[in-house]
């Protein structure tokens, strides 16, 4: 039997019907381990090493029933007292606190940081997820990838612009759809776009070769250890949208994965198993590499429900097979 211990924002924010992190608790508890949970406001740094005040996570047997009510009170969990623990003393710990990527998540990394050195198993590895922003990492395949640029350069990302004509441009810190613009051949927003993109020229933006098949779905590919599953939720954008994502609008259809992305997968895993990315998720337009999301990678529901799947039992059961438990 492992102990688990979730590092995620605090229950009562949580969707129910969508949520991964409650799949993987529930995963947990289904397979007799323990899960405790707790939130940043809980972590400390005291008599040399990272401690949480953290508390005993039991959702209810029936929870399943609880799923068609969104937010749904608290009669769906149960917790227990709240102690001070050393992050070092559980098995597993789960860092499935949602973006944005700023500095409380940097520092939220640091504890954990330390946690792993001082044995605990972090889930995704603490250095790699400040290393690995989730559209800047993805140049790291350029075979995989549309034709792209980084700069907070106005007069560069134009260069860009006028010689593929129809673009996406993007914030590196951005979620959830949000701070991205398509701009077409002659848009006369552009200017103002770029300069609030980049705060005139301060801060870094993405620009992207603009790909049709984003009326197909930005395809959502979930990798465990750094083999894909064998299905990805194509995120399909509402009617006058270009951006596939939930949060914006989108609606999910569970496809197998075509050859491409299992070509993509094959390239990317095992990278995310030499940087200790146990669970991640690419964006996959058409046969081209967008994203790698390696913060809080979610989609697991979706996915298990139109396919019958156990996404995160699988996860669950691999962080065992590791701890050799």
């Amino acid at each position: 039997m492992a102990h688990f211990a979730f590092l995620m924002d605090p229950l009562e924010s949580l969707a129910l019907k969508k949520d991964s992190t409650l799949a993987m608790i529930r995963a947990a508890q289904l397979r007799g381990h323990l899960v405790s949970y707790f939130t940043m406001h809980d972590v400390s740094y005291i008599g040399g090493q990272p401690v949480a005040s953290t508390r005993m996570l039991r959702l209810r047997d029936d929870f399943a029933a609880a799923l068609d009510h969104t937010r749904a009170g608290k009669d769906w969990y149960s917790l227990g007292e709240a102690t001070l623990n050393s992050l070092s003393s559980f098995d597993v710990v789960m860092m499935r606190k949602d973006p944005p990527f700023d500095m409380e998540y940097i520092y939220a990394t640091y504890f954990l940081e330390r946690a792993a050195e001082a044995g605990a198993m972090v889930v995704n590895n603490p250095r790699s997820l400040r290393d690995c922003n989730e559209k800047f990492f993805a140049t790291a395949f350029p075979d995989c990838c549309p034709p792209l640029i980084v700069s907070r350069s106005m007069e560069v990302i134009k260069a860009f612009h006028e010689k593929h004509g129809d673009v996406v441009l993007k914030k590196l810190d951005g979620m959830g759809g949000m701070n991205i613009f398509r701009v077409r051949a002659d848009d006369p927003n552009l200017n103002v776009i770029l300069e609030t993109l980049t705060r005139r020229e301060t801060e870094l933006v993405m620009a992207q070769r603009y790909l049709p098949q984003i009326k197909d779905g930005d395809k959502r590919i979930l990798m465990i250890d750094g083999e894909p599953v064998p299905y990805c939720l194509a995120r399909i954008p509402k009617s006058g949208e270009s951006r596939g994502n939930l949060a914006a609008g989108g609606t999910g259809e569970g496809r197998p994965l075509t050859a491409r992305d299992k070509e993509i997968a094959a390239r990317i895993g095992p990278e995310l198993v030499r940087r200790g990315l146990t669970f991640v998720g690419l964006d996959v337009i058409g046969d081209h590499l967008t994203e790698v999301n390696v913060t809080c990678p979610t989609c697991i529901r979706e996915l298990d429900a139109q396919f019958g799947l156990d996404i995160a039992g699988t996860l669950i059961e691999t962080l065992v097979r590791k701890l050799g438990t």
